[in-house]
């Protein structure tokens, strides 16, 4: 029996776990209608443009949560070293310590990166250019803080495909305490 849903945003957190799961080209809408529970009907009713939709919607979800959370808290800190601390907890919290596909990074790497290019390319803008400016407010060079803040990204967005590759999330729990310890220090 199909699932009834009220909105269209009570939807969007089923649609990304089928997308980290199956893939953009792997999800078929059978498969979405069978996951989310909700018939083709509801599905177009409120994604007219279809899966193409869907997961610009996802994509839209995530760079919100990632707004709010990371990217904001960043600039706006009075301190910028506990803002540069919490953002490594939120993103703990976010890739769920490593058991979490980062689906940003996902369609980045995948056949569909051309159909999001501006929404994939603004989130990891978005993230090292926010990192880049606590470090700098912290005490660090300008060059220094841009090249840390990019190494970090790189870090976290490795330590997800390494704790996925061998089924251990305490890698990515390591590398992010790696990396808080190491961004700290660098503000000192």
């Amino acid at each position: 029996m199909p699932k009834i849903v009220a909105e269209r945003a009570d939807v969007i957190p089923s649609l990304a776990e089928i997308f980290r799961e199956f893939g953009f080209d792997g999800a078929s809408l059978s498969t979405i209608t069978e996951k989310t529970g909700l018939g083709k009907g509801s599905l177009y009713h409120f994604f007219p443009g279809g899966k193409e939709e869907m997961a610009a919607a996802v994509l839209g979800e995530i760079d919100q949560w990632f707004a709010t959370q990371v990217f904001e808290p960043l600039r706006g800190a009075e301190d910028p070293r506990s803002a540069i601390a919490e953002m490594c907890r939120s993103v703990s919290e976010y890739f769920r310590s490593g058991r979490r596909v980062c689906l940003v990074g996902a369609f980045a790497l995948d056949n569909v990166r051309n159909k999001f290019s501006d929404q994939v390319r603004d989130y990891f803008t978005q993230w090292r250019g926010a990192l880049a400016e606590a470090l700098e407010r912290a005490g660090c060079s300008p060059q220094g803080s841009l090249e840390l803040a990019e190494e970090t990204v790189i870090a976290v967005q490795g330590a997800l495909v390494l704790a996925r590759a061998l089924d251990e999330p305490e890698v990515f729990e390591r590398n992010i305490d790696r990396l808080r310890q190491r961004l700290l220090a660098a503000t000192d």
